[in-house]
C-alpha cells in the first residue's frame, strides 16, 4: 500500500511558520471500521522539506503517534516566503506520496492587529472609568462642593 499524501496546512508566526499535518487515511477495515494509519503502524515517521527562494532544506525525520499534529519551524527570515512538503513513512512501508507544496510568509513580528486591539481596549477602559467617575461626581459621592446641613452632620 502507498501512504499519502498527508493533508498539510501552514500559517505564519513571528520568524516562523506553523505546520499542521493530518495523516492520510488508510483503506484497511477491521470489523467494518476504517482503520487509521496509527491503528495499523502505531508510530509513523514524517519528513518536512522546507523550500525558500534560494534553497531547499530537508529537516530531520520526526515521529508521530497522532492523526493530526502540529510542528513549528523556527528561526526563519522574516517577510520571506517559505513552502513545505511533507512525506509520511512507516517502518514497514517506505512507499509514500509527498504532500503538495504549501506556502506562507514568515511574519516580521506579531501581527499588527494585536497592537491595534490592545490600544482600542485601553481607550474603551479609560472611557468607562471616566463615565463611572462622572456619575459618582454627579451623584455627589466624590468631590462634594456643598456642605451638608448642620442637622445631618
Amino acid at each position: 500500500a502507498i501512504l499519502g499524501p498527508p493533508e498539510v496546512n501552514i500559517s505564519s508566526c513571528p520568524n516562523c511558520i506553523n505546520v499542521t499535518i493530518k495523516l492520510p487515511s488508510s483503506h484497511f477495515r477491521e470489523n467494518g471500521k476504517l482503520l487509521s494509519l496509527i491503528d495499523i503502524y502505531e508510530v509513523l515517521d514524517y519528513d518536512i522539506t522546507l523550500k525558500s527562494q534560494d534553497e531547499e532544506h530537508k529537516r530531520s525525520r520526526e515521529k508521530t503517534t497522532e492523526e493530526v499534529f502540529s510542528t513549528v519551524i523556527e528561526e526563519l527570515y522574516p517577510s520571506r516566503n517559505y513552502c513545505v512538503s511533507v512525506v509520511v513513512t512507516a517502518s514497514l512501508n517506505k512507499h509514500s506520496i509527498p504532500s503538495p507544496w504549501k506556502c506562507a510568509t514568515a511574519d516580521l513580528v506579531a501581527r499588527q492587529g494585536y497592537h491595534e486591539v490592545a490600544v482600542a481596549g485601553a481607550v474603551c477602559v479609560s472611557l468607562i472609568i471616566a463615565a463611572v467617575l462622572k456619575c459618582l461626581h454627579v451623584a455627589g459621592f466624590i468631590l462634594q462642593v456643598k456642605s451638608l446641613p448642620q442637622t445631618l452632620v
